[in-house]
């Protein structure tokens, strides 16, 4: 018998596999809470125009939309490959408890798919790193935080 783990990582696979056709890249992700499928998709970053549009990212927010929150503690994630920076980034946001992945990020970077240059940008000077980078409007910038800080109805996250 098939083990509830290997159930969604087979559906996050197959969701990779079909999106290809679709003119997606060959990503899939699912989203469990108490053994359901709440949320999956795949990447539709050539279809929707979106650089963020990839898999995880997608049914991050169809699971939030689902649950009416932002908070995504008690669920766990199925990944067809394991997360480039930014949807582990999301994953951690999303509060999300655990990350099961099929492919590695070299297998990813074997097909064209490297996030070598983020992990590497990630460990430079942010005076040294390609996108260039300057701050501006700091004293104006910085009302909003202190307007944070003191309002009283503010929802944690």
């Amino acid at each position: 018998m098939e083990n509830p783990q290997e159930k969604f990582m087979k559906r996050a696979i197959r969701l990779s596999i079909e999106n290809i056709e679709k003119g997606g890249g060959p990503f899939g992700a699912v989203i469990v809470k108490n053994g359901e499928i709440i949320a999956e998709s795949a990447n539709s970053v050539a279809i929707d125009n979106d650089p963020t549009a990839h898999a995880e990212i997608n049914a991050i927010r169809i699971a939030a939309k689902k649950l009416q929150t932002f908070d995504l503690s008690g669920c766990e994630i199925y990944s067809s490959c394991e997360p480039c920076p930014m949807c582990l980034g999301a994953i951690y946001w999303a509060k999300i408890d655990k990350l099961y992945y099929g492919n590695t990020k070299s297998d990813a970077d074997k097909i064209g798919f490297s996030d070598n240059f983020i992990y590497e940008e990630f460990e430079k000077n942010i005076t040294q790193r390609n996108l260039k980078t300057e701050q501006i409007l700091k004293n104006e910038a910085i009302e909003a935080f202190k307007k944070w800080e003191k309002y009283e109805d503010k929802i944690e996250y």
